[in-house]
């Protein structure tokens, strides 16, 4: 019986074995396969954006920024931010909507927009905010209640959508906010701003995710915050309401 009981008990350990090995493969597959799905090389973008090799003229319709060429259209006021001394972003700002435009170094066969995604997803959900994971009309979004202080002190949620297109060796993000991120229907131009953006990545070394510096326009001006414009002014000047932020540099033409 004690014999008996001891070739049962080598199976059940050779069956733990396999189950064992079997679990440690799967695992590995599964970590293999979430590693291939972060590593998609990044795919065609028939409507943008572009790359500056892939435009005859990027300052046509567009301001120059250096790293960006941003399109601009009748009402729009153009901001861009800085960190450091370093220019990063620029925000596009038209009637009661904005989008942030930022663009980073990518690997030169990898897309980075799935990993980004991710990140962003799990950083919101972390500070109590919702996100969900959506396809829109410029593929892969993530639509988010970021919570935030109300300026009466009370806490609150702000929506917003953040919008992202790997292209070659570079990055492009997009964060929408105001009635375009609350009313997607209503975000088209924006929308349309961003597929019509060109990204200027140059030929020198960058780590991968490091931000595409910008620079300013040749005849930009500096406006303080909280200085409204003369109505008027400027194609790139309008009201800001509650959008305003700072500090900030504005296009005046």
């Amino acid at each position: 019986m004690f014999g008996r009981r001891k070739k049962k008990g080598a199976a059940e350990d050779a069956a733990g074995e396999a189950e064992q090995v079997v679990d440690s493969v799967d695992t590995e597959a599964d970590d293999e396969g979430e590693r291939e799905r972060l590593r998609l090389e990044p795919g065609p973008r028939p409507d943008g954006p572009w790359d500056s090799s892939e435009v005859r003229d990027p300052a046509e319709g567009r301001v120059d920024l250096g790293g960006l060429f941003v399109p601009g259209v009748d009402g729009m006021e153009l901001r861009v931010e800085v960190a450091g001394d370093a220019i990063v972003a620029a925000t596009v700002v038209l009637r009661d909507s904005a989008i942030q435009l930022q663009a980073f170094a990518a690997p030169k066969r990898e897309g980075i927009w799935t990993e980004v995604r991710e990140e962003i997803a799990a950083g919101i959900t972390q500070q109590g905010g919702i996100v969900d994971e959506v396809e829109g009309p410029l593929g892969w979004e993530l639509r988010a209640q970021v919570p935030v202080q109300l300026p009466d002190g009370t806490g609150g949620f702000q929506v917003v959508r953040f919008v992202g297109v790997d292209g070659p060796r570079w990055f492009l993000r997009g964060v929408i906010s105001g009635q375009g991120a609350v009313q997607p229907q209503a975000a088209g131009l924006l929308e349309q701003i961003f597929r019509d953006t060109v990204v200027v990545r140059g030929e020198g070394p960058m780590a991968p995710r490091d931000p595409i510096v910008l620079k300013l326009p040749n005849d930009a001006q500096m406006v303080p915050e909280g200085v409204q414009q003369e109505e008027g002014g400027s194609r790139f000047s309008g009201g800001m309401g509650q959008l305003q932020r700072g500090p900030e540099i504005t296009e005046v033409r």
